[in-house]
């Protein structure tokens, strides 16, 4: 499964973003992907995740309410909207897909393919 972002800029505090990710190759195999985005020397954290079959959507409560994920099966491509942007949501943000189901969605070491990244810089 290749996955490829695209949709980073930036952006002024309370602005919209919205980010894609496509997936070519064996794309049944996933079951699950996410949204995950890595601060300047942080490790990656767990932004949204939404399951394959049936579409249903988590989030972190910092974002909660503010993004939402969303995947065009057709297109075989993963969204991510984000509004009201904050400064503190300036990342790299990363899509991920899993064959496997977990426990815990955050746990990036669930996800088996990862794509390049996007940057986000949210300025005030």
């Amino acid at each position: 499964v290749h996955l490829q972002e695209s949709g980073g800029d930036s952006v002024q505090a309370g602005g919209s973003l919205t980010l894609s990710c496509v997936a070519s190759g064996a794309t049944d195999r996933s079951v699950r992907m996410a949204w995950f985005r890595q601060r300047l020397r942080q490790d990656p954290g767990a932004v949204a995740h939404i399951y394959v079959a049936d579409g249903t959507s988590s989030y972190v409560d910092s974002v909660e309410g503010r993004f939402t994920i969303s995947r065009d099966y057709a297109k075989n491509t993963l969204y991510l909207q984000m509004r009201d942007l904050k400064r503190e949501d300036s990342a790299m943000y990363y899509c991920a897909a899993a064959p496997t189901y977990a426990a815990d969605w955050h746990d990036r070491f669930g996800y088996a393919y990862w794509g390049q990244g996007t940057q986000v810089r949210v300025s005030t």
